[in-house]
């Protein structure tokens, strides 16, 4: 998994009315958790763009002071109305702890399926898993090329080594859908065009009163 960097200063103070004024400086309340102590701090807004408004997902190399923490985000506030980030929690990465981390889906092949006129749709666009840090993967790529019509991967057909997924082994990852309804014919009737409606008046048929 790829890493980013982000400089952080400490927090002379924390509550809600010193927040409110780093916010009006442009600056992210955060907090770091994970190690042998809590450790407040502020970032420059700006330096999230790179981390958060990405669908990547990455290690931070979290400068604090002198210290370099190799860290993950685990939580972000967002202003309910306006979207803008009130507030990131960052987890310490332990050499021999695993964490657990959101992490993208991609896809590579061509379906069958889609081919013949099915849609292919994509159920879960993140996959929760947990590892060390040093076998987290950028990506959970899945090879589509053997999905016809009607097939789908699960949760539970994706392994990958020291590795374990945390989401439901039932749930549906992606998958290829019938793109139209189709209409079986039975044997020794006419195909009908078109249904009537019920109620509804038929050609030739006189009309009731």
């Amino acid at each position: 998994m790829k890493t980013v960097s982000l400089s952080g200063t400490p927090r002379a103070y924390v509550g809600k009315k010193d927040a409110k004024k780093h916010r009006a400086e442009g600056k992210i309340p955060c907090v770091l958790y994970g190690g042998k102590e809590q450790i407040h701090f502020t970032a420059d807004d700006k330096q999230f763009r790179k981390i958060i408004f990405t669908p990547e997902v990455s290690l931070v190399n979290l400068h604090i002071g002198d210290d370099v923490h190799e860290t993950i985000i685990q939580d972000v506030q967002y202003h309910p109305v306006t979207d803008k980030i009130l507030h990131v929690d960052f987890l310490q990465i332990l050499p021999d702890k695993p964490v657990i981390i959101g992490v993208p889906v991609e896809v590579e092949g061509t379906a069958p399926g889609v081919l013949k006129g099915g849609r292919f749709i994509t159920k879960m666009r993140k996959l929760k898993i947990k590892a060390l840090a040093k076998d987290l993967p950028d990506s959970i790529l899945l090879n589509i090329s053997e999905l016809d019509i009607g097939d789908s991967i699960k949760v539970s057909n994706v392994t990958r080594e020291n590795i374990t997924f945390l989401d439901s082994p039932n749930n549906v990852i992606v998958g290829v859908r019938t793109a139209r309804t189709v209409v079986e014919e039975v044997p020794g009737q006419p195909a009908v065009e078109g249904a009537a409606i019920e109620g509804e008046k038929k050609e030739g048929e006189p009309e009731k009163k």
